[in-house]
């Protein structure tokens, strides 16, 4: 059995929920049938026809990009004009196409975590918090014995999460009173008596995103007829989600050292660098894409260099200004360590859910740039 559209759509957007998209942005399905079933996923950076012709010879149905090939809505289909011409052919090959664009660079293992985790920087930090998750407690009574599969139907739904903890719940014994009424089917008692039932109260947290989740997996797993449950809104402070991270390197070095691992890292691609190359860079900060408009982030978070991509002149100027080295490796190459890291979250899915279907990362490269004058 393989997986069909909204199937991948769920299991992304349990990576990279759409709500934690910033505002304007054209996350989600591009087009194409969600209802299909896919053998393959091929996973890129941006759709083109390179990467629809390499769909092809995969037999992939579905294809994930990280930026939206659709930024704005299209007014017509000229078949004269090339970058419509493609969308045209791709729904005639029947190719379906989703992007997640900020809700995967804010996305906790997202596209900065995967750069940050590229370079091993140790006790990571968000650079630039944009959103916090909201929580809710589920209360909910269950008769003794059946305490145990209806917490691990919670935990399975993504209830009880706290930090890297798991199965998180609080029970309390008690004493539950019901009297079935005519046309009731009750699990435990008769019709017309009053029974009391040892109890267990369970409580477990989540974020409010998946309270439908939560909801469905205990009501399949409770054994009573009409489940008794509270649904409380909390003031707790939820995880964090956002842009950036920084942290420590395992061991300080200079930054002509850092140069250097970027190169070996990031391979053959032109790095523009500002700063003094012997000067020792012990903590650094990461944003993967365009990272110019942060540098005031990376100031304030008393990092030695700031790693990203199109950083512009005058904030280049900023840094320098402020002792703040900065390594500029490009929009593309700074996001491409996410794509192997959502490849094997959606592999590993694919696998739990028994679901045949094969996740590819793509191979062709997705810069408009050429190195030309560079040596081979």
């Amino acid at each position: 059995m393989y997986a069909v559209g909204n199937d991948i759509e769920s299991f992304i957007e349990e990576f990279a929920p759409l709500e934690w998209a910033l505002d304007g942005d054209p996350s989600g399905i591009q087009w194409g049938d969600l209802k299909r079933e896919t053998k393959v996923v091929l996973i890129a950076l941006d759709f083109s026809e390179e990467v629809l012709e390499e769909a092809l010879q995969l037999g992939a149905s579905f294809v994930f990009t990280h930026h939206p090939y659709l930024f704005h809505p299209l007014r017509r289909i000229d078949l004269a004009n090339r970058r419509e011409a493609l969308v045209a052919r791709a729904l005639k090959e029947g190719i379906t196409l989703y992007a997640a664009h900020t809700n995967l660079d804010v996305a906790p293992k997202g596209v900065s975590q995967a750069l940050g985790d590229l370079f091993e920087l140790k006790e990571m930090k968000i650079l630039c918090p944009t959103g916090r998750e909201e929580l809710e407690k589920l209360v909910v009574f269950v008769p003794q014995g059946y305490e145990d599969p209806v917490r691990s139907a919670l935990a399975g739904a993504g209830a009880g999460f706290l930090g890297n903890y798991s199965h998180c719940t609080f029970q309390v014994a008690g004493t539950g009173t019901f009297l079935p009424e005519k046309g009731a089917s009750p699990f435990i008692g008769r019709r017309g008596n009053l029974e009391k039932v040892a109890e267990y109260r369970l409580e477990t947290v989540y974020p409010r995103r998946i309270r439908n989740s939560v909801l469905d997996a205990l009501f399949t797993a409770h054994p009573y007829e009409e489940v008794a449950y509270d649904v409380y809104a909390l003031k707790n402070e939820g995880q964090v989600w956002g842009l950036g991270r920084f942290g420590a390197f395992e061991k300080p070095l200079s930054l002509k050292e850092l140069v250097k691992r970027c190169r070996e890292l990031f391979g053959p691609v032109p790095l523009k660098v500002s700063g003094d190359p012997e000067k020792t860079v012990a903590r650094a900060a990461v944003l993967g894409g365009s990272g110019s408009e942060y540098i005031s982030y990376a100031l304030r978070s008393g990092v030695d260099v700031f790693i990203s991509g199109d950083i512009k002149y005058h904030d280049a100027q900023e840094a320098a200004l402020s002792g703040l080295a900065v390594i500029d490796a490009g929009h593309e190459v700074t996001e491409r360590p996410v794509l192997p890291v959502i490849g094997e979250f959606l592999s590993k899915k694919m696998a739990e859910a028994g679901l045949g279907t094969k996740v590819v990362v793509s191979r062709k490269e997705s810069s408009p740039w050429q190195l030309l004058g560079y040596p081979d």
